[in-house]
């Protein structure tokens, strides 16, 4: 996952008001049920410290969105006065909370949006098709694909026999050119949106003579799902769980194996702060356990954490804050471009749950 779209909301130096709100609208007075939830969680954050402006700030995102009826869970992220970053995601939170602290409290939004997959889904019929593209952001594209020829597109049946060849064969020859378009059109919009996986749907003889057209290394990447229909949106969510399945069992084993190997791989708080600090971190592992309590020590900057506030004075960081693990852990992340995997609990074999694949070692 990546968190590098975190990095502007790190600029503002913090305490950090963070709230999660369920904005969804399946009763009539939802308005008014959003308003209570709103009003609950400014006095969560009032008690715990948080000023006056700062509350007012999330207050009129939740006012704008409830005006908006936007449905789904509310994230808004404050300091200083402003809302730095809000995002509305689908379906109910994970849990409403509201927390004032030195660093933004984005795991929720992380695990919620869930790992991305970029996919691209087509229908294709003898005379083009229909292609739809979603990248990583969730930013979406649909491309119609027109036919270059659209006579004869059947094969005669019936009558004088050398008009019915002449027209099977153009009819062939007209598949053939369509498909070969739709296959261009393909790759073009797979390359847009870095496709992880890509679905294909319709006509079978069309199925057939656009994956014939198709390059190797989108083949691989390619399932068919025959006619799909009403069920397409089944099957292509079916092919993203597959395609995340892949990639997390693969990332799991390349962090195991440099593990064991004591290769490009750490594990635990202290040797993941200490790989951090150095921008070593490719990708980190990091169990979602939303009761965790574990602290680390941060300074103003994204790479000064330390499992001691005696250990980053020593590293030159004056006045050491104390936060929530995960939460430091993640902003050095971002501030280092790295990539993140959040695990269920009891998942990862490291230990506190916390590993990290290196981009390097020393």
């Amino acid at each position: 996952m990546d968190v590098t779209f975190l990095k502007s909301l790190y600029d503002s130096p913090g305490p950090f008001a963070s709230v999660y709100l369920d904005m969804r609208r399946a009763r009539e007075d939802a308005p008014k049920v959003i308003e209570l939830r709103r009003r609950a969680r400014q006095r969560e954050l009032a008690e715990q410290g948080a000023p006056p402006a700062t509350i007012e700030a999330i207050a009129r995102i939740v006012d704008e969105e409830n005006t908006r009826r936007e449905s789904g869970t509310l994230a808004v992220f404050a300091a200083g006065g402003e809302a730095v970053h809000y995002e509305v995601l689908p379906g109910a939170p994970l849990a409403e909370l509201a927390r004032y602290a030195p660093l933004p409290h984005v795991k929720p939004l992380l695990a919620q949006r869930g790992q991305p997959i970029a996919y691209l889904a087509a229908t294709v019929d003898r005379l083009g098709g229909e292609i739809t593209c979603v990248s990583r952001d969730g930013a979406r594209r649909t491309i119609g694909v027109k036919p270059d020829e659209d006579f004869p597109v059947r094969k005669t049946k019936a009558g004088d026999m050398f008009r019915q060849d002449k027209q099977q064969r153009a009819a062939e020859e007209v598949w053939r050119t369509n498909a070969k378009k739709v296959a261009h059109a393909i790759v073009a919009a797979a390359d847009d949106c870095g496709a992880d996986v890509a679905v294909l749907a319709g006509d079978v003889r069309a199925r057939t003579a656009v994956q014939e057209e198709l390059p190797e290394h989108l083949q691989a990447r390619l399932i068919d799902v025959g006619g799909a229909g009403p069920a397409l949106d089944d099957e292509i969510a079916r092919a993203v769980e597959l395609k995340r399945h892949e990639q997390l069992t693969s990332l799991l084993s390349r962090f195991e194996e440099q593990l064991t190997k004591k290769g490009r791989a750490v594990e635990g708080l202290d040797g993941v702060t200490d790989a951090l600090r150095k921008g070593q971190v490719a990708c980190l592992f990091l169990e979602d356990r939303p009761e965790s309590s574990t602290t680390v020590w941060t300074g103003p900057q994204p790479t000064e954490l330390a499992t001691s506030a005696d250990h980053l004075r020593e590293l030159g960081v004056a006045d050491p804050v104390e936060d929530l693990a995960d939460a430091a852990l993640i902003r050095a992340l971002a501030g280092t471009d790295g990539d993140l995997v959040l695990l269920p609990p009891e998942s990862l074999r490291a230990e506190s749950g916390v590993g990290a694949l290196l981009r390097y070692v020393e």
